[in-house]
């Protein structure tokens, strides 16, 4: 069945697609206000509307927000198949530079280190990329050194419209109404800030937005937003003998006093969550410092606030004068709690990728997707993969021949519920 979705028969294959999508710069700003944060990201999402109403999909319609939503209409004799939705996001990570992303195609890749062209010092090792090995012969679509590519999430884009390009042109498959999706300002957690779960209409939803092929992921972190702000007096450094209480200090007590070899995302992995402080602005009177807080359990993420805080009175116990005040903000929970109650959602996508050929592996994602929260708005939306390596850097990179394998597991997915119903 691979070779179906080579080439979508509107002569567009998944690689022509990604290609011409990663040269919209669409990096998000959470500086910004704005919604999307960034106009390039309208640019896209304008075409992507464009380019679903050239493939006849129904009901396409992009709101005031940029959020582009379209239906494949179903095929299929029954009337109780659900309909299911795909989502996925056009905008990349703040993180790096996506202007003028040049792609490049490796063709059979061989197992060399991939240099970068317009920086030779930023070089794909095979050693230190263990999916290249399992990419042997397949053709690697890299940036140019310069920029990241923007594989995250485009890779899902080009999969989730060649699929509907495929399904709109078979019409004789059986399946049920099919809803996509296309939202901005994922990467700087605004990308179900203004998402209609009921606009959308499905049952449940499948994001695009994953790694190594095959990997089906119905687990995520529960995240929280710290901030610790420790108030200090400031004075006239000349004067400031008995007077002065230097907040910096107070938090570089803090700071000093996590724990060192554990609860830190370098030294934790699989299941072990993490307290992360990455953010500090300072000043002598007053010092917030912004952490996250992450783990796989609401309790956990409960523990670690209460032992934050300890360490913070602490460390303001070490500076008579000073005081702290804490801002706790919830971000995502564990998609889990809301999946687990419809062991069908997630099962019928692993029968899917067993059917593209692909042994399904089950990840915990130590992160969050959309779908993190999505799933509590009511759509129950777990991830998929999309062929992603190496998210948010220069040395970002994709196998064509996993985004095609993408595009054949959600083709057989929307099979599977259409039988399954």
């Amino acid at each position: 069945m691979t070779a179906d979705f080579v080439r979508a028969p509107d002569g567009g294959s998944v690689l022509d697609r990604f290609v011409r999508y990663v040269q919209y710069d669409t990096r998000a700003d959470e500086r910004s206000s704005s919604y999307p944060s960034t106009p390039g990201q309208l640019v896209l999402l304008r075409a992507l509307a464009d380019e679903l109403r050239a493939l006849g999909l129904a009901d396409v319609d992009m709101d005031q927000h940029g959020f582009v939503m379209a239906t494949v209409p179903a095929t299929t004799g029954k009337t109780n198949v659900p309909t299911i939705g795909f989502i996925a996001h056009v905008d990349t990570s703040p993180e790096m530079s996506g202007t003028s992303v040049k792609p490049i195609v490796h063709r059979q890749y061989d197992g060399r280190d991939l240099t970068l062209p317009d920086d030779p010092s930023a070089v794909i090792r095979l050693a230190d990329n263990p999916d290249l090995q399992a990419s042997m012969g397949h053709d690697i679509v890299t940036a140019s050194g310069t920029t990241l590519l923007g594989a995250d999430d485009k890779a899902g884009v080009a999969e989730i419209v060649t699929a509907a390009a495929w399904l709109m042109a078979h019409p004789e498959v059986p399946h049920g109404a099919v809803r996509l999706a296309f939202t901005p300002d994922e990467e700087i957690g605004r990308g179900t800030q203004h998402f209609d779960v009921r606009k959308f209409g499905a049952f449940c939803a499948y994001t695009l937005d994953g790694g190594t092929r095959g990997v089906v992921e119905s687990e995520s972190f529960s995240a929280d937003a710290l901030t610790l702000t420790f108030i200090g007096f400031n004075t006239h450094p000349g004067y400031a003998k008995g007077t002065m209480v230097n907040a910096i200090k107070v938090a570089a007590t803090f700071l000093a006093s996590l724990p060192a070899g554990t609860l830190s995302p370098e030294t934790t992995e699989g299941h072990e969550g993490f307290v992360h402080p990455y953010t500090m602005s300072a000043a002598v009177e007053r010092t917030s410092v912004k952490l996250i807080l992450r783990d796989f359990e609401a309790q956990g993420l409960d523990e670690k606030a209460a032992l934050l805080e300890r360490l913070a009175q602490a460390a303001v116990a070490a500076h008579p004068g000073s005081r702290v005040e804490l801002l706790r903000k919830e971000q995502y929970r564990n998609m889990k709690m809301m999946l687990d109650p419809h062991p069908d959602i997630v099962e019928n996508a692993c029968e899917a990728v067993r059917r593209a050929g692909l042994d399904v592996l089950i990840h915990s994602i130590r992160g969050g997707t959309d779908g993190s929260k999505l799933s509590f708005m009511g759509l129950p939306t777990p991830n998929l993969f999309a062929g992603e390596h190496n998210f948010h850097s220069r040395l970002e990179w994709v196998s064509v021949q996993d985004m095609e394998k993408a595009v054949e597991t959600i083709v057989h997915l929307c099979r599977v519920w259409e039988e399954r119903s």
